[in-house]
């Protein structure tokens, strides 16, 4: 630490700020990961409404109130007088200047945030101060009611979708059909303009559609027999646009005269899909769970029964190969499912996690087969389980021998179980969250390791009881740790803890 920060006070990394900024994170992370470095709660609060995290900021009362969690202790950014239902905010997500680039307005390098309202108004508020720096009127003369905010670029391309249209139950009787299943409006962000909607309809895409995402150019239809299928989204918005238009721009569409992103004529669905896009991939999977990831390209997806729940098979995506070793399967006896996913690092990986076991996957050429691949360890994490001895015969004092009926599941409360799995880029590492429940007391630890090796650097304990019955959320931000819990009966509770370099001995 101490070689760093003479070489940086030299100006060693002062030609480039992405050197220095790396560098000023390895320190943080050392100095983190030192034994007398604690995590401190310095803050909790309660609250009848969600409570939401992102970058530094803490929401709540519907977004309505913002309370920074980077000062030493947290402190209300802006407080905005109570909102009418009308007004109330559906979804939101936060939006980041782009590096290297030019931007119109002053306002646009710094960070805001993009809500949607129940009312389909779409803004785009300071993050610091709340103040409404764009509006944008999203239905038009068709009654959309926009409920998803998603990125199908990070911090470039926003879809808004809305929630599945379905007809009154008096028009069902009457025999009327309803088409448009979903409408899809793409944006592209800083500075905002509208790139066009279009509409999900069942003469096109199939009868049992379910529902619809994009992601990075890829637009994904479930249906419900568990089918998946890919269209190249990008394709789809070129072949099938009529007419661009322009945020603010006067226009005369199908006998309607207004003005785009207006009320109340809203944005025109300027995308029309008369015809079935060519279908870039497809695969059948129990509750159409599919993910695309690994290098080279693989999919990961579970049989399409039952009996296959908890049984990932990972395929080559080029021509649906199984990978070598390429069934995983944990065979846990558990409430709840193992989980599997690509490893957000980009480094091809899978982590995969059960109720005691995290096990982290590479993908590499089979020996003499440069066109196989398997699926090898890279390492495993295991829960600390060493005083849990589950015997199913024990022996009395008096000598007589008592069989148990049932055995323990393996996410039994009274075990060590990982409950959260996360991954902190900027530090490059991976975070654990382990729960024990002792009747009504449940006592949590969030752990870092290396991401590279898997070997524990730190654990903190949780101070608050962690009932595991609630649903819970832990971010870890840089030096900062929260958790939002739920409790029954929509009670929300957040706590704040901060990293503190104290070489005093103390309880805290």
């Amino acid at each position: 630490v101490c070689r760093l920060l003479t070489r940086r006070a030299h100006g060693f990394y002062a030609r480039d700020a992405g050197v220095a900024h790396r560098k000023n994170l390895g320190l943080l992370r050392k100095i983190m990961c030192q034994e007398s470095t604690k995590f401190k709660n310095v803050w909790t609060t309660h609250s009848a409404s969600p409570i939401a995290y992102e970058r530094g900021r803490i929401y709540m009362d519907n977004y309505q109130c913002c309370i920074s969690s980077i000062a030493q202790e947290p402190r209300i950014l802006y407080q905005k007088s109570k909102c009418a239902k009308s007004e109330k905010i559906e979804d939101a997500l936060l939006l980041e200047c782009p590096l290297g680039e030019m931007l119109p307005s002053p306002s646009d390098y710094k960070a805001s945030l993009i809500v949607l309202t129940v009312q389909n108004w779409l803004l785009r508020l300071s993050a610091d101060s709340g103040e409404v720096l764009e509006k944008v009127y999203l239905a038009g003369s068709c009654c959309k009611f926009f409920r998803y905010l998603s990125w199908d670029t990070p911090q470039e391309v926003m879809i808004v979708k809305s929630a599945q249209n379905k007809l009154p139950a008096a028009a069902r009787q009457a025999g009327i059909q309803q088409t448009v299943l979903f409408y899809l409006a793409v944006f592209q962000v800083l500075p905002l303009s509208f790139i066009g909607m279009l509409e999900i309809n069942k003469k096109i895409f199939g009868n049992s559609v379910t529902d619809v995402a994009v992601s990075n150019g890829i637009l994904i239809v479930m249906y419900s027999m568990g089918l998946v299928r890919l269209y190249n989204f990008k394709a789809i918005l070129e072949q099938f646009m009529e007419q661009p238009f322009d945020l603010g721009q006067e226009f005369n569409w199908n006998g309607q005269v207004g003005v785009v992103g207006k009320y109340p004529f809203g944005l025109p669905c300027n995308i029309k899909i008369t015809d079935t896009p060519p279908l870039l991939f497809e695969a059948s999977s129990l509750e159409n769970a599919f993910q695309i990831g690994g290098y080279p390209w693989h999919y990961i997806i579970t049989p399409n029964k039952k009996k296959h729940k908890g049984v990932f098979h990972i395929c080559s995506l080029k021509d649906n190969a199984l990978a070598k070793n390429g069934i995983q399967d944990m065979k846990c006896c558990s409430l709840e499912p193992d989980w599997i996913y690509f490893h957000p690092d980009m480094s091809g990986r899978i982590i995969h996690v059960g109720p005691n076991l995290i096990k982290v996957l590479k993908l590499k050429e089979v020996k003499n087969h440069a066109d196989q691949m398997e699926i090898a360890e890279d390492f495993t994490i295991v829960a600390n389980r060493e005083n849990c001895v589950n015997n199913t015969v024990t022996v009395t004092a008096s000598g007589r021998v008592v069989k148990k009926r049932f055995t323990l599941l393996d996410d039994d409360p009274e075990q060590e179980t990982f409950k959260i799995v996360d991954y902190e880029d900027e530090l490059d590492l991976l975070s654990t969250v382990a729960v024990t429940q002792i009747g009504a007391d449940g006592r949590a630890h969030l752990d870092f390791h290396c991401n590279e090796h898997g070997i524990l650097l730190k654990s903190i304990p949780l101070k608050e009881s962690w009932d595991v019955t609630y649903s819970h959320e832990v971010y870890f931000d840089k030096d900062l740790v929260l958790h939002i819990e739920q409790k029954p009966n929509r009670r929300f509770s957040c706590y704040v803890y901060q990293m503190v370099c104290d070489t005093a001995k103390d309880d805290d």
